[in-house]
């Protein structure tokens, strides 16, 4: 893990599942799809239904967890930015889409006013807006 989390380095690959376990199981349900095309029986054709199933499945392990931890830093975000926005903007903050507010959590304390109210105006409207509108990164080595 850099020292420095920035713009450019902050998106996070998990080995196992990203260079690993997803090719591996990508790869075998292409080759049971291919096996069944050319031998089309019930077992092959239960194999791939299963392979299918298991992608799902694995896929559906890690988007969970994942749900869960945007949702936590929503929480975080609303809770920081009550804190911290100027009294004109703190009746907005249910404004700001999940996305943005996940975005926001990379900015330090003394930018988030600026930001928010840059989202907030429609000039930061995506991620990667706000993200790259940072000037002070702050790091989030905890997101899996």
């Amino acid at each position: 893990m850099p020292d420095r989390q920035t713009y450019a380095n902050h998106r996070r690959y998990w080995p196992m599942w990203h260079f690993f376990a997803f090719p591996i199981l990508l790869a075998n349900t292409i080759l049971l799809i291919v096996y069944f095309a050319r031998t089309p029986d019930p077992a092959s054709g239960w194999n791939v239904v299963v392979s299918i199933a298991l992608l799902v499945a694995i896929y559906a392990s890690r988007a969970m967890p994942l749900r869960a931890q945007d949702r936590i830093i929503c929480l975080e975000e609303r809770t920081r930015l009550e804190r911290l926005l100027p009294e004109d903007l703190r009746h907005r903050i249910p404004e700001l889409r999940r996305r943005q507010l996940i975005a926001l959590r990379f900015a330090p304390d003394a930018e988030i006013p600026d930001l928010a109210g840059r989202v907030l105006a429609g000039e930061l409207q995506t991620p990667a807006d706000i993200k790259r509108a940072i000037t002070s990164w702050r790091a989030d080595h905890l997101r899996v």
